[in-house]
Formats: C-alpha cells, structure tokens, sequence
C-alpha cells in the first residue's frame, strides 16, 4: 500500500466515511493471498455459558399392552452415563454453553463428538412453519415471531446475514468437535459455493475431503428454462488429518456389468484378482431417493432427509458408542438413526414443533429397539429456559440489576400494548379496561401471587386483571379461577412469549400473548393401582384474525387458528361467507400426552461453573418430569389412548402425579394431581 492509500484512508476514517472495499482488500492484503470478507463479518464468537434446564426424562418407553410398569422387560434400559440430549432453543446459545460451560466435561468423557451432521436453512422462505390435518382439512402453524426473527436475521441483508449467522455457529461446532472429528454440511446450489468458502477458512482446505453429490429424482416445474435441479450438496471436513472413516461399512456392491466383466477376466483393478464379496467404496455421487418416496419414513417435515443418507455418513464417521451431534436437528432423521446405530448423540433446534417430531420418533425408536430385544439409552430434553430471558435482559439493561427490573416491566407491557400505571405494589399497567400484572422473569406465576394481585384488586374495587407469565405454577386450576372470580375478580392468565424479547417485534406489534391452556383428568385408584384418565383440553390460542381474514379475502376457502378453534373460512363468488369449525371435540387438539406417577421422587439438579471454574450443583425447586407413560398420534396411527395403563406404586403414602399434554401445534400444557396411596 503506497502512501497516497494511506494518507486517503486516513482522511475517510476522519470525517467518518466508509472505506471503499479495494481498499478494506488491501489493509489486509499481507496477512493472506486471499482475504474471506463480507458486511458484518466478526472474529469474535459468544462465549457466554448458560445453565441447562432439564425438563423431561425419556429413560423407558411404555409397552404396548396393558400391564403394569413392573412388568416391563428392561433389557437394554440404561441405569448409568451418557444421556442423549434433545435441546430446544437457539443453537448459538446452546453451541456456546456446551462448549463452555460444564457440559462440555461430559462431552470429553464420552471422547469429545466424533461427527456433526447439519442441515442448515436455505434460502427458502418460512423454515419453522409447519401444517397440520385437522378432520380431513389441512391448516397451517405459522412459525412464532422468535422464528421470524431468526429467519430475518439469517437472511435479513441477503448473503452477507447468512455468512455471519453460519461463521460464529460453525467456529463454536470446530471448537467442539475431537481431534479426529468430521463435520457433514447439507446445503444446495444457493449456499453451496459461500460455506466451502467459509468452511475452508474455519477448517482449513487442507482438512476438505469430499464434496458429495446427493442425486434424486423427482418431477419437473412446468415451463421451465433451465435442467431439472434435482441434488444436494454435502460438504465434508475433518478437525485435522487424523479422522474416521469406515470404509468396510459402506461398501455397496459392484454392479452387473462391473461383477460380470471381473468374473469373466478373472482380474480386477491393476490386474490382481477381484474379491467382489466386500463390494466397492461409493463414489462422492450418491443415489438415494427422497423422504417422499420412503412411505415408512414420512413425518409431514418438510427438510426431513431419509434415513439411508444418515446411515451412511455416520456409519462412515463414527463407531458404535461414540458421540455425534445435529444442531439444526428438523424432524430428528440424525439422532434417530444415531440411536438404530449405537450411538450417542444430542440434537438441538430453535423450532418448537422440531422437538416436539423428534422427542415423538425418538420414544418410536426406543419402543422398536425395546420390542427387538436391543439396548437402548435415555434422552433429556433441555433448554436454557429463565437462564435464556436473563441474557436476553442483562443485554438490553447492560447489566444493571435496577435497570434491568424497571426495562423488563415496560418491555413487557409496551409488547402487551399496555399503559404504565404506579401507585400499586402487584399491578404494573392497565389496558382497555383491565389492569396488568407483569410476572418474574425467572421463576413461575404462583396461587400466592394471584392471591396477593386478587387482594389489591379487591381493594380498590377493580374487576378485571390478566397476569402475565413466562411460567405458572403447575397447580392453579380452572377452580381456583373461578373461585377467584366468584369472589369478584377476573384474572385471565397469559403466557409472555420469547418474542418480546425483540425490539423489532415489539415495535411492529407483532407479539402475541395466548391464554394459559388447561387440562382436566380423572384418577381411578385400586389399591396401590392407579390409572389417569384425560378427560378435558382447553385452548385460547389465537393466530389469526377471522374479521380481518374475512375483509381481505378472495372467492375460496382458508383454514385459520382462532380463540382455540380451528375454522375453515368459505366465501363465494357471490362475496357469502360460511364457517365450519374443524375442531369439533376437544380430543382433537391432543397430539401426546404423558405421565410422572411420582413427579416429586426426583429434583431437578443444575450444573454451574463457578469463577474459578469449578461445578457446582444447585436445585432449581424444581423436580425432573420422568415420561413414564405415554401416548401420541403418528402417521401410521392417528388414535390416541385416553386412558393410562395401571401404574402400581411399591408402598403407601402421598404422591404428586404430573400429566403433561402437547396439542396439535406442539405446545406443552402440564397439571399435577395429589393422590393418596393407602
């Protein structure tokens, strides 16, 4: 760089100018030949290290007859080590807590992780929504503000937003892998060429092994004026040059010509003799059709990979008892196949409805390998749960504990559109005539609370309150509500979504609070026996407006999600709308539903590295949900029990039964119930 650049580059940082990019290009054009840049790129990654909450246990899949769980055959059941980890929430989170926090010690135990598949979104639009079939009628679950946000941020600037979305991801998955580890990366031709790129900078290209082409057929887009664009692009690299590969387990035959030519020469390459047993190494093209063609494999995913491709990639990569990872999990395609295989493995999503399609096939799975005789390991789902919001809030507030408490109140209530109100130690703001009460950001909504909120409003003659709350306490009834109502106040109960932890949405308006969800339940006890029957399902969740709908539409129809029910929309030509609600018995909404027979035999237990650096344990208050007993809907079959099976308990005393319900969209809604066992 000559001094005419430097005096010029000078003068644009003074008077607060962007530097021209020949000129960002040679600044650093003595570090390398070629310098990997775009707008936004950061050196930098998070390091913050966040506590797991651990919310359900899936140690034992029920069987499929009635009979108590005493009978079960537990063969295979795991007692000790390893347990698999479902996590739910954002990967770069999730990627920089396992790296640095006390989970990464497990992750060494095991070997650290040997192979980590992900299929990345692409460029396509919606990647959390999902549609669900609803009494012959399909509706669509439009994906949360949170999964918007994070769509727009990977591709709110174009390319540029994606690259950086990926670079920090990818460093932190480098920085977990082993030493003798490989990565897999799905994506097609849109990206393809931009994360080699990225990937050769993070890995090295001297750790780049194979570029494999995944080859599939399928039908062709009317009028088009280009080839059929019908593979995938797979990019493989290793932590270094020491790396797995088991090429005796994916060989795959010869073909016919090949086989016939070797056995009538006698010979085979480089004129030695053909052992055509052991079947040839698969070239970087591979043939496998689509999920869609795979009947037995269709979850309704719309990114989900059939489990062949998996297969052979971890078969490849890994050996049985080793760890592997997918932290862009979809419809759960790797960790199900990790599990067939012997695997250890942990999955993680931002999509509600991922999780809740993978925890569904992965008791499939456990109930196949249970049913064969075969071993079979326990899976944890997690999340960074209050840890989570506690970030997000000490960076709005800059750590300030009082600033802090003083911004979470008016981000709550301005993403609520409420007013500020003072002058009142329970309720914080006021909207259209019914006060608010703003709950803790880290612990449930308790009875005490309501009570507290319930005497202030009986005291200054106020009717009307909605509670907000990220989480409530699991046993505020529908009775109690009542009861609280009778006495002459009426509190709706509100859950306080991620999304109003984005400025953005909050200044939309696009947040949107849906009444807490109730369940009822019926317990029959024999003895020491006891059976639980769901009896009832109430829902309020809103995400579309009928009226607004009902303006804007044209002739046909439209399948919306309002006040609870799902309505199918009708308007002919001559502008008469009709409705039909879908849902037309509470069953309908019931997707899965589980049991704790003894939610209290087991604390919940965090791990926390100190500062200097040493893990404690600290309980939460809160107990570990063991998923005892289950039933849900599959494709296969789409009818769900109603009715437990008879749980036996070993002697008398109280106990505290936990029933856990997810509904069709994939949220969860818990009861616990007080039994005595005489």
């Amino acid at each position: 760089m000559n001094d005419t650049d430097k005096n010029r580059i000078i003068e644009l940082i003074k008077a607060g100018e962007k530097l021209p990019k020949e000129y960002i290009y040679k600044l650093f054009a003595d570090e390398e030949d070629v310098f990997l840049f775009w707008n936004g790129r950061k050196e930098d990654v998070t390091n913050v290290a966040l506590p797991f909450h651990s919310i359900e246990h899936i140690d034992e899949p029920r069987k499929e007859t009635s009979q108590t769980l005493e009978l079960f055959d537990t063969r295979g059941r795991q007692l000790k080590g390893w347990t698999n980890k479902l996590i739910w929430g954002d990967n770069k989170l999730i990627l920089s807590s396992l790296a640095n926090g006390p989970i990464r010690d497990e992750i060494e135990k095991e070997g650290g992780l040997k192979l980590i598949y992900i299929d990345p979104p692409f460029a396509v639009g919606a990647d959390f929504g999902f549609t669900i079939e609803i009494n012959g009628e399909t509706a669509e679950k439009k994906q949360s503000i949170i999964e918007e946000i994070a769509y727009r941020d990977t591709w709110g600037k174009g390319i540029s937003s994606y690259l950086s979305m990926m670079y920090e991801r990818l460093k932190l998955m480098h920085n977990l892998l082993a030493d003798d580890g490989s990565m897999f990366l799905h994506c097609d031709w849109r990206i393809s060429s931009y994360l080699r790129i990225i990937l050769d900078d993070i890995f090295g290209s001297k750790n780049f092994r194979n570029e494999i082409i995944w080859i599939y057929t399928g039908p062709s887009a009317p009028n088009q004026r280009q080839f059929s664009r019908k593979h995938d692009n797979i990019l493989w690299y290793t932590k270094s040059d020491m790396w797995i590969f088991n090429v005796d387990d994916v060989r795959i035959p010869y073909d016919e010509t090949t086989a016939g030519k070797f056995e009538s020469e006698g010979t085979g390459f480089g004129g030695k003799p053909a052992d055509l047993s052991k079947g040839k190494i698969p070239e970087d093209w591979w043939y496998l059709p689509v999920v869609s063609r795979i009947r037995p494999e269709i979850l309704g995913y719309p990114t989900q990979k059939p489990e062949k491709l998996l297969e052979r990639i971890i078969k490849a990569s890994s050996n049985e008892g080793d760890l592997i990872a997918d932290f862009f999990c979809g419809s759960g395609t790797t960790a199900a196949v990790a599990e067939k295989l012997g695997r250890k493995w942990i999955a993680a999503d931002l999509g509600r409805f991922a999780i809740h399609t993978t925890r569904k096939r992965l008791i499939g799975v456990q109930r196949e390998l249970q049913a064969a005789g075969k071993n079979f390991r326990a899976f944890e789902i997690l999340n960074l749960g209050k840890y989570e919001r506690q970030f997000f809030m000490d960076d709005l507030s800059n750590g300030q504990r009082k600033a802090k408490e003083e911004l979470y109140v008016e981000l709550i209530l301005e993403a609520y559109k409420a007013k500020r109100i003072s002058g009142h130690s329970m309720l914080h703001g006021q909207k259209a005539g019914r006060f608010v009460h703003v709950g803790p950001l880290d612990v449930p909504v308790t009875q005490s609370r309501l009570v507290d909120i319930f005497e202030e409003c009986r005291k200054n003659l106020y009717t009307q309150v909605d509670v907000l709350g990220f989480e409530f306490e699991m046993g505020l009834t529908p009775q109690f509500i009542q009861e609280l109502k009778e006495k002459g106040v009426s509190i709706t109960l509100k859950y306080i979504p991620k999304d109003v932890f984005d400025k953005r949405a909050v200044e939309k308006g696009q947040v949107k609070f849906f009444d807490v969800a109730y369940l009822n339940t019926k317990e029959k006890i024999n003895g020491k026996s006891i059976t639980i029957e769901l009896t009832d399902f109430v829902t309020h969740y809103t995400q579309d407006d009928i009226e607004e709908l009902q303006q804007s539409m044209r002739a046909g129809s439209k399948v919306v999600i309002e006040d609870g029910q799902i309505i199918k929309v009708e308007k002919d030509k001559n502008g008469i709308i009709t409705k039909t609600i879908l849902t037309k018995d509470w069953h309908d909404w019931i997707d899965y539903w589980a049991i704790d027979f003894n939610y209290e035999d087991k604390k919940e237990i965090i791990k926390i590295k100190n500062e200097s650096g040493e893990i404690e344990e600290h309980w939460t208050g809160n107990y570990l949900f063991e998923n005892e007993w289950q039933s849900f809907r599959t494709k296969k079959n789409p009818t769900l029990e109603f009715t437990s099976i008879a749980y036996e308990y070993k002697k008398a005393g109280k106990y505290k039964v936990m029933v856990k319900v997810v509904d069709i969209l994939g949220i969860d809604t818990s009861k616990i119930i007080e039994v005595h066992i005489k």
